[in-house]
């Protein structure tokens, strides 16, 4: 049974708008961030890319979602939510096609940062404006964000290569390919905004006071050490196969089983939160699991590769419950949007210092013991985190609580 169900006047637009919209700025997200890893050689080539730019542009979605994270609450409520989102998306279009004009690594390395700090408007002011536009307390439309987010992130990297073989350009066709997506994504978007004259804004006289949210905390952590897990396992998981005697195709396979198992858990976890059922259970799972692929990539890598990569997916559908969370622990659309604002800098920042952490301690050891040890302690941060955020507790009372 649902904890809350949201009785506000149905938006100004219709239904139909209000899915294509967020379906496609959901896919849009992660691409132009995804797809530059494939083509890193290609690009470092032809831009001259030094081995430390290189690592900067590997390094950049994290920090620049965590960034723009942190003020889109603030713009939100200068513009409203609709708008904020629209521009978000307008300098992702504008930014991913001019980056492959350039024939500059500094230009393209501030060129993609913007467009990354357009990514992360989207990030935090979309499960904000579905709490506000939403009949159901946002489970369908959270549904199809989740898994917008999580094909799109997936469809980056994996066409990434065969476009540029048959692409103008080469890699320049298959990275401007997702700015042509994005600008599918501006046009309704474009209209919404128009269309959205309620000029529904983010933020409450609450704000400031997330920090007074047992909830919101810990809705933190687990939104940063999956975030953290997922980033890593993107960028160093094909590395952990190979090195274990894997061929790259392989490695890539095995990548793409975790990739795609989060497809299915942005299908299912939103109802399951919506139900309120064995949502402990859950949390733990998503812990044990974790620790579990890790641990078997440390002692087994290369025996039961699949099966590594089968519990890490698993366990990496706590970052659609994390996702769908935002909107299920706040009443108020305006604290979604705090919520949100609070949650994601936060986690996406732990994003960004992952792989670059990770990196760091495998060129000091010398090998993966130490980091795949780390990574599977990870799992009980996951689980506890996800303990308390499975109470069905809402943020608003709780901030409203300290006030009183």
């Amino acid at each position: 049974m649902s904890t809350h169900r949201d009785a506000r006047p149905g938006p100004p637009f219709p239904a139909v708008l209000i899915v294509i919209g967020v379906a496609l700025i959901s896919i849009n997200l992660r691409p132009g961030a995804t797809s530059i890893g494939p083509l890193l050689e290609e690009l470092s080539a032809s831009l001259s890319l030094t081995p430390t730019l290189a690592g900067v542009l590997t390094a950049l979605p994290g920090f620049a979602f965590a960034l723009a994270g942190g003020v889109a609450v603030a713009l939100a409520r200068r513009v409203g939510l609709s708008k904020g989102i629209t521009l978000g998306v307008a300098a992702l279009v504008i930014t991913l096609l001019l980056r492959v004009l350039t024939d500059s690594a500094l230009v393209f390395i501030v060129l993609t940062s913007v467009g990354l700090a357009g990514m992360g408007l989207g990030n935090v002011l979309v499960p904000a404006w579905i709490k506000a536009h939403s009949r159901d307390g946002g489970v369908r439309l959270m549904t199809i964000y989740g898994m917008g987010l999580t094909i799109g992130g997936s469809m980056g990297p994996l066409l990434a290569a065969p476009v540029a073989e048959v692409a103008p350009g080469q890699w320049r066709g298959a990275l401007g390919l997702w700015g042509l997506v994005a600008l599918l994504a501006l046009v309704p978007w474009l209209v919404i905004s128009a269309k959205d004259r309620v000029h529904r804004r983010a933020g409450s006289e609450l704000s400031g006071r997330m920090l007074h949210s047992p909830t919101a905390l810990a809705l933190t952590v687990l939104f940063g050490m999956q975030s953290m897990n997922a980033y890593v396992q993107f960028g160093w998981l094909p590395q952990i196969y190979r090195d274990a005697g894997l061929s790259a195709t392989s490695a890539g396979a095995y990548t793409s089983i975790v990739t795609g198992l989060g497809v299915l858990g942005g299908l299912m976890m939103p109802t399951v939160i919506d139900r309120g059922r064995g949502l402990h259970v859950w949390m733990i799972a998503f812990g044990v699991l974790a620790a579990g692929g890790y641990l078997g990539l440390l002692v087994a890598p290369a025996v039961l590769p699949w099966l590594w990569a089968m519990l890490l997916g698993v366990s990496g559908f706590a970052f659609p419950t994390a996702i769908a969370l935002i909107t299920a622990r706040s009443r108020d659309p305006r604290v979604t949007a705090q919520l949100s604002g609070f949650v994601q800098p936060v986690g996406y920042l732990l994003a960004g210092m992952g792989p670059l952490a990770v990196g760091a301690l495998h060129a000091a050891t010398g090998g993966w013991t130490v980091v795949l040890s780390l990574l599977a302690l990870s799992g009980l941060g996951i689980t506890l985190a996800g303990l308390r955020v499975a109470k069905p507790v809402f943020v608003d009372d709780e901030m409203a609580a300290r006030i009183t």
